[in-house]
C-alpha cells in the first residue's frame, strides 16, 4: 500500500499505524515516524513484534478490537524501539470498515492527551469568560451615559468652583470606565485579511517600545526567510504590542541590563486548535526580568487579572482572542530571569476560523 491512498491521515497529529490481517504493518505515517524515530520503510512491512519486541498489552489490545468488531483503547502502554526509552502511550485500535481485517492504531503521548484536554478547558473557561465580560459591558455602557450626561448637565447649573470639581471628576471616571469597557467589547471584531509581513509589524513594535521604555534594550532576531502570509496586521501589531508593553512594565528598575529580545522562526509540523499544520510562524517575545507571579499563573488569560498595580489585565485577553481568531495559540513559559511568550499562527490560514 502506497502513502499516497492515506493523504487524510499524513497531516494528523497522532501516530498512525495501519495494520494488515496478516500483523504486519502497511502504513505509518510522519506523526508514527516522529514519535518512533523510525522512517516508514523501516516500519511498513514489520510486525508489531518485529518492531517493539515483547508488546503483550498492544496485541491484547489488537486482539480484544478484532474480537469485538469495534474501537478499543489501552490508556497505560509502555511502548518503545529497541535501543531508544520506553514511550508512554495510549493506542486506541479500530477495524476499518470495508478492508478485510486492516486495523488502524492510534498513538498518543499521555502527557500530550493531558496538554490537550486541558487546553480545551482552557479554551472554554476563557470563552466562558469573555461571554460575561461582554454581556456585563453591554449592560453598564447605557447607564454609565446616563451619569456622564447628568453630571455634565449639572455642571451647567452649578455656580461655586469647588462643586463643578465634583461634576468634572464624576464625567472624568465615566469617561475613563467607557474607556475600559471600549477595550471589552474591541476584540469582538472579526479579522480583516490581508497579505501581512510579520516582520514590518515587529520593527514598528520595537520602535513603539523602545519610544516609550528607553532604558530597555530591544533587540530582534528574525528569521527572514518567512513568507507572508494571510493575516489581520492590526490586530497582530495590537497581540504583539500588549505582550511586549508587558514585558517592558515587568522590568522594573531594579533589573540589571532589562532586555527584550523578538524572535521569528519556523515551527513545523505544529498541532493548533486540534488541526495539524505542516509549517507554523513562532513570534516569540522574551525578557530578563523578575516572571509572572505564581498566584496569577493559571488565570493570565482572564479578563481583569493583572499582576501589575494599576493594570486593567487586558492586554493579555485582547492578544489571545485576536490569536484564537487567526487560528493561532499563545504558549508562555516564565522563571525568574527569563519570560518568553511565543504567538504560533499558521502559515496556511484557513479564514473564517473563530
Amino acid at each position: 500500500m502506497q502513502a499516497p491512498a492515506y493523504s487524510g491521515l499524513e497531516l494528523l497529529a497522532t501516530a498512525v499505524l495501519l495494520m494488515r490481517s496478516d500483523r504486519h504493518i502497511a502504513y505509518a505515517n510522519p506523526a508514527a515516524e516522529n514519535l518512533f524515530e523510525l522512517s516508514r520503510p523501516k516500519i511498513v512491512g514489520h510486525t508489531p513484534l518485529e518492531l517493539f519486541g515483547e508488546c503483550p498489552v498492544l496485541l491484547a489490545a489488537i486482539g480484544k478490537a478484532e474480537l469485538r468488531g469495534a474501537s478499543y483503547t489501552e490508556q497505560e502502554l509502555e511502548l518503545g524501539v529497541s535501543g531508544k526509552p520506553k514511550l508512554h502511550l495510549t493506542c486506541t485500535v479500530s477495524p476499518v470498515d470495508g478492508s478485510d481485517g486492516t486495523l488502524l492504531l492510534e498513538f498518543r503521548h499521555i502527557d500530550q492527551q493531558l496538554k490537550i484536554a486541558r487546553e480545551e478547558r482552557l479554551q472554554e473557561q476563557q470563552q466562558a469568560n469573555r461571554d460575561l465580560i461582554r454581556s456585563l459591558a453591554h449592560e453598564i455602557k447605557n447607564p454609565l451615559g446616563g451619569i456622564r450626561g447628568a453630571a455634565q448637565l449639572l455642571e451647567g447649573e452649578l455656580d461655586r468652583p469647588h462643586l463643578i470639581e465634583y461634576t468634572q471628576v464624576i464625567i472624568g471616571e465615566s469617561d475613563r470606565l467607557q474607556s475600559l469597557l471600549n477595550r471589552l467589547l474591541t476584540p469582538h471584531r472579526l479579522p480583516a485579511y490581508r497579505r501581512t509581513n510579520i516582520h514590518e509589524i515587529l520593527v514598528r513594535v520595537r520602535s513603539v517600545v523602545q519610544a516609550e521604555f528607553p532604558a530597555i534594550d530591544v533587540t530582534a532576531d528574525f528569521d527572514i526567510s518567512l513568507p507572508e502570509f494571510d493575516a489581520d496586521p492590526e490586530q497582530l501589531t495590537q497581540v504583539v504590542l500588549n505582550i511586549a508593553r508587558n514585558a517592558a512594565q515587568a522590568l522594573s528598575a531594579a533589573t540589571t541590563n532589562p532586555a527584550i529580545r523578538l524572535t521569528t522562526r519556523v515551527a513545523r509540523g505544529i498541532t493548533l486548535a486540534k488541526k495539524r499544520y505542516r509549517l507554523a510562524l513562532a513570534v516569540s517575545v522574551e525578557d530578563n526580568g523578575p516572571g509572572i507571579p505564581s498566584e496569577i499563573r493559571d488565570r493570565i488569560f482572564y479578563p481583569l487579572v493583572s499582576g501589575r498595580e494599576g493594570g486593567t489585565g487586558l492586554g493579555l485577553t485582547i492578544a489571545q482572542t485576536f490569536v484564537s481568531q487567526h487560528s493561532g495559540t499563545i504558549e508562555w513559559e516564565s522563571t525568574p530571569g527569563r519570560t518568553i511568550f511565543t504567538i504560533l499562527l499558521p502559515l496556511e490560514m484557513t479564514r473564517g476560523a473563530a
